[in-house]
């Protein structure tokens, strides 16, 4: 199964899907112009990663911003975390926000208490 790296650019984030360690990055900010599109990739990565996943997945998000539509395609990506998980694979999201990001901080908490896989919230302290 191939890695997956995807240059970040002022409208979609940065991707760096690893098999071999089970790393799962997204980082930036998330406003394409076809989020389903631009997601499409990462969640059929996820189907045949889930054949035969790492014994330990580790999700970092680090997200600036995303849109509307970016949150859907997002939580399309958890719900396949959550079903590696339910398969006894052991998963962990780390959610990355600003200290003054009040706003980053919800929308994490508000993808935890939708997806039954553990979260660590991790401010970023300048």
């Amino acid at each position: 199964m191939e890695s997956i790296a995807i240059e970040g650019t002022t409208k979609t984030p940065e991707v760096r899907l690893n098999p071999e360690n089970g790393v799962i990055e997204i980082k930036g900010r998330s406003i394409p112009e076809n989020s389903i599109e631009f997601y499409r990739p990462i969640i059929e990565w996820l189907d045949e990663y889930a054949k035969n996943p790492n014994k330990k997945t580790t999700v970092n998000v680090q997200l600036e911003y995303f849109n509307t539509s970016s949150s859907k395609c997002i939580l399309d990506i958890f719900k396949k975390l959550e079903s590696l998980k339910k398969a006894r694979n052991e998963v962990m999201i780390n959610w990355y926000y600003e200290e003054d990001d009040e706003d980053m901080l919800e929308s994490g908490e508000d993808y935890e208490s939708i997806i039954r896989v553990p979260f660590k919230m991790i401010e970023i302290v300048d």
